[in-house]
């Protein structure tokens, strides 16, 4: 495992950081029941490999997550780990409410302190919501009890918006959105050179775009397999992060225990300065490649959801770019018909508007239900 400098903070960290929004589930998968004996497996198989940052939060699995995190970190597992956690401040109206909600999540994780707590997915009217209710009072209260280590946010909207939250608070990590294909999209490139600049960490979600870049479409996988070197494309795109000096850790919201034991292999080889010039531009021809592909920028986030009118707005995004990343426009078909008979029918957006408020891509989701409607019934 390659360990990484934290910033200012005068730590290393491993470069792979578990990820706890994706694992194993059982049954329904709407449900997101999570299959607890496999997930503390892969937890604990991947710090016994040497991973030594594990992420999570209040709303993941249905608030769930954080319970099953708590038991994978028992047996003197958390003494090897630093854990991550994020305030739901969209639940909190003032402190009392967020100190409510921390100790709640101190029970939830069977532990005394959280290593790095984040105020969850900031954009800027949650931004502002925060400030008025104390949330920076909040984490000075945190730090001088001892029950956090480290001050820190999550962040999904404009780049302006990153420069003005970043600069407001002495921050000790940020953790922002990027890849391959996100470069001039949210913090973006400019987001990471910024913070790179004051010092501050950066750790990376949504590395893969939401899964989307493990598997490549047939024209991009030409371009991967026209090149000398072969690697799969979950190693491109995570070998292209940590060529970027300023990131600390990248998540991997991994699913299974390969997905965890290929991370290893991966992240046991990932270097700042590791990928060639030729290599770099392999990775632009990429992208041009993907984005004459994708037709809706969705990472299924599930922060649209639950729609008032029961329609599962990542299923029908999915269903539309898959049918068009991996030319399977039948499938695609076939797909939409059986989520509109499970009752989840885009037929019924009402245009209510209470989705694209929480969008971290901002997507113009009603217009966008309409096109997949048109091209996938």
């Amino acid at each position: 495992m390659k360990y990484r400098k934290f910033g200012k903070l005068g730590i290393e960290l491993s470069a792979f950081g578990v990820g706890c929004m994706r694992l194993p589930i059982v049954g329904d998968p709407d449900k997101k029941v999570i299959d607890e004996e496999l997930a503390i497996k892969m937890i604990r198989t991947a710090i016994d490999n040497g991973v030594t940052y594990v992420d999570t939060a209040w709303p993941y699995h249905n608030e769930t997550s954080e319970n099953v995190v708590g038991k994978a970190l028992l047996d003197g597992y958390r003494e090897k780990v630093h854990l991550a956690t994020k305030l739901p401040v969209w639940l909190c109206e003032n402190k009392e409410d967020m100190h409510k909600y921390f100790n709640l999540q101190l029970e939830k994780l069977q532990t005394d302190h959280i290593d790095f707590y984040l105020i969850h997915a900031l954009g800027k009217e949650r931004w502002e919501n925060a400030k008025k209710a104390g949330v920076l009072e909040f984490l000075d209260e945190l730090k001088a009890a001892g029950k956090i280590k480290y001050a820190c946010f999550s962040f999904h909207d404009k780049y302006e918006v990153f420069e003005e939250i970043i600069n407001s608070y002495d921050w000790d990590m940020c953790q922002i959105q990027f890849n391959f294909m996100d470069i001039n999209n949210q913090a973006g490139i400019k987001g990471v050179k910024l913070a790179g600049s004051k010092g501050i960490p950066i750790v990376i979600m949504e590395g893969l775009l939401g899964g989307r870049l493990a598997k490549a479409p047939a024209n991009v996988q030409a371009l991967y397999d026209a090149f000398p070197v072969k690697r799969s494309p979950v190693e491109w795109a995570f070998r292209w992060l940590c060529n970027h000096a300023e990131i600390a850790t990248v998540l991997s919201g991994v699913s299974n225990m390969e997905q965890t034991l290929d991370n290893l292999r991966i992240f046991d080889t990932v270097e700042v300065g590791a990928m060639s010039q030729e290599e770099l531009e392999l990775m632009d021809k990429v992208r041009d490649a993907y984005n004459s592909l994708i037709k809706v920028p969705c990472t299924a986030c599930q922060y649209c959801m639950p729609c008032p009118q029961g329609i599962d707005i990542p299923k029908t995004f999915a269903i539309l770019n898959n049918a068009s990343l991996y030319d399977g426009k039948e499938k695609g078909h076939k797909n939409f018909e059986a989520m509109v008979k499970d009752g989840k029918d885009p037929h019924n957006c009402v245009g209510c508007g209470a989705c694209e408020a929480q969008c971290p891509q901002h997507i113009n989701i009603i217009e966008m239900l309409k096109m997949a409607t048109a091209e996938l019934e």
